[in-house]
């Protein structure tokens, strides 16, 4: 078959692996697409539950694998999906965090109910301000959440938010811009990580297909690491960004395919019950039921070491 791998520069990897080549050695007649061409079925307001981000597709023909952040899988399997996990990154903790103004009078999650928060609803930031709030005794309805992606760092910066939990390269003019206070950081919140995922025929039927991506992911992360300059430079040609804030960006961001651990599968059950708590949801999951027993002989031994 001629696998259709789904990607768009939110995850760095695949945004970089559609551009170099490497998997079309292995893949002739791989097929690329570009999620942000796909239909979304509409961004439904926070409070009504979790875009889909194209997570349906994966379902429908659209695509047979694809990477994200923490919350597109959660939010697959429990419409029903049959996803599978393949692998992991590193933590990714320098990505991001929630921070407010310096002068907002807002010093901690604590501070937040009643109070405008931005964030990409439906990405790991949604995890992320769960995880903030449930430590701080407060609920998403503790709050007024902002979906906001691509205008969520001038939403932030002409105060039309309280709060924002920001990520590069977004957060460097942010952080040029104005006088701001981090609220919590997300290292020691959660692990943030890039996550890869497939439907489980696929995983099944077609392990070839899938070992070839996750070799070919494998390789192209390891030339980001060597080369995140001219890494940096696929991005900023696509969105017309600044070269040198890109390469900031990458420079913090672990790459490599990680096996999964009991610890990471913990960490997406709570955020699982978090999200079906909050009514994001309608339905409980069990994570564990989308690991499936040997995938982590795909990945090369020196990155299972590196677990």
């Amino acid at each position: 078959m001629s696998p259709k791998v789904g990607y768009f520069p939110n995850n760095n990897s695949l945004w970089v692996l559609r551009h170099r080549g490497i998997l079309e050695r292995a893949l002739p007649e791989v097929e690329w697409v570009d999620l942000r061409s796909l239909p979304a079925g509409g961004r439904p307001a926070p409070t009504e539950g979790l875009p889909t981000l194209h997570g349906d597709h994966l379902f429908d023909g659209g695509y047979d694998f694809i990477g994200t952040g923490s919350t597109p899988p959660v939010t697959a399997q429990a419409k029903g999906h049959d996803i599978v996990y393949v692998a992991v990154s590193g933590p990714r903790h320098e990505n991001g965090r929630l921070v407010a103004h310096e002068d907002s009078g807002i010093a901690s999650p604590a501070d937040l109910k009643g109070k405008r928060v931005a964030l990409g609803h439906g990405s790991w930031q949604t995890t992320l301000l769960l995880f903030a709030l449930d430590d701080a005794g407060l609920t998403w309805n503790d709050i007024e959440p902002v979906d906001a992606y691509s205008d969520a760092a001038q939403l932030f910066l002409d105060r039309g938010v309280d709060a924002w939990v920001g990520s590069y390269p977004a957060l460097t003019r942010v952080e040029e811009q104005a006088s701001i206070r981090t609220l919590v950081d997300t290292d020691g919140l959660f692990s943030h990580r890039s996550l890869w995922f497939t439907r489980r025929d696929f995983a099944e039927g077609h392990r070839e297909e899938l070992a070839a991506i996750v070799a070919a992911l494998q390789e192209s992360d390891a030339w980001i690491r060597e080369n995140p300059r001219e890494a940096a430079e696929l991005f900023a040609a696509d969105d017309g960004g600044d070269v040198a804030t890109w390469e900031n960006a990458l420079r913090r961001r672990p790459f490599g395919l990680r096996p999964l651990e009991p610890e990471f599968v913990a960490e997406q059950q709570r955020a699982a019950d978090l999200f079906h708590a909050a009514g994001l949801v309608d339905r409980k999951i069990t994570v564990a039921d989308a690991v499936l027993t040997g995938l982590s002989d795909l990945l090369e031994p020196a990155e299972r070491a590196a677990s």
